[in-house]
């Protein structure tokens, strides 16, 4: 008996299907690419039995579809389904931001005051990678912040569904200038622990980039 086969009913290991949605998420495959089982074992040293798993999970997340009899790829997302993620993020994050100014922490207060002059300094030095990347932490952040489990899970899976445009809306000319003051916005709400003013800028924020995206498309 191999490896392999001692192996072969064993979960994907806790950090593999993270591994892989990050280099989805980071274009490092390409949509419709296929996702060869062989090739992903021994890119990162994982079982085959590993890897099923954790494309298996990918999938159920809407990031990876399996093709019958033709193992895995990983699913193009199109800007109108990319659009309807953002309409139903817009209830889902508003709730968070709102449910993060009446729960906030001083941990979390001190983590999104050094968000906010990261997203300064990264607009001020056309630091656009440095801009998604604290965009990220910021949604993250306040996420954590609003103690509300439910919609921390689904804005997690959608979110990972639409990473691609909202990082190609990062890198849009412009873009970045406008929707910096809407973070900065969001975070002093929050901040200020007023949740109407946070739910509000929120919105305002999240149906810009519908707007953006239908543009775009």
């Amino acid at each position: 008996m191999t490896d392999a086969d001692v192996l072969d009913d064993a979960p994907a290991r806790p950090d593999l299907t993270q591994r892989i949605r990050d280099a989805i998420l980071s274009a490092e495959f390409a949509p419709h690419q296929r996702l060869i089982e062989a090739d992903l074992s021994e890119r990162f040293d994982a079982s085959r039995a590993s890897v099923r798993n954790a494309l298996l999970n990918l999938a159920g997340e809407g990031l990876v579809e399996r093709l019958p009899n033709r193992g895995a790829r990983v699913r193009a997302i199109s800007v109108d389904e990319a659009v309807e993620i953002v309409e139903v993020r817009v209830g889902l994050e508003s709730l968070c931001a709102r449910k993060a100014a009446e729960n906030l922490s001083p941990a979390g207060e001190a983590e999104l005051r050094a968000i906010r002059d990261g997203i300064e300094e990264a607009i001020a030095t056309g630091n656009l990678v440095e801009y998604a990347r604290l965009n990220q932490e910021m949604d993250r952040c306040l996420r954590e912040e609003s103690g509300h489990v439910t919609a921390t899970q689904l804005l997690e899976r959608l979110r990972a569904q639409s990473a691609r445009h909202q990082f190609r809306l990062a890198f849009h000319p412009g873009r970045a200038s406008q929707s910096a003051p809407e973070h900065i916005a969001i975070i002093d709400a929050v901040l200020s622990r007023d949740p109407d003013a946070a739910e509000a800028a929120t919105r305002a924020h999240l149906n810009g980039i519908v707007g953006v995206l239908r543009a775009l498309g």
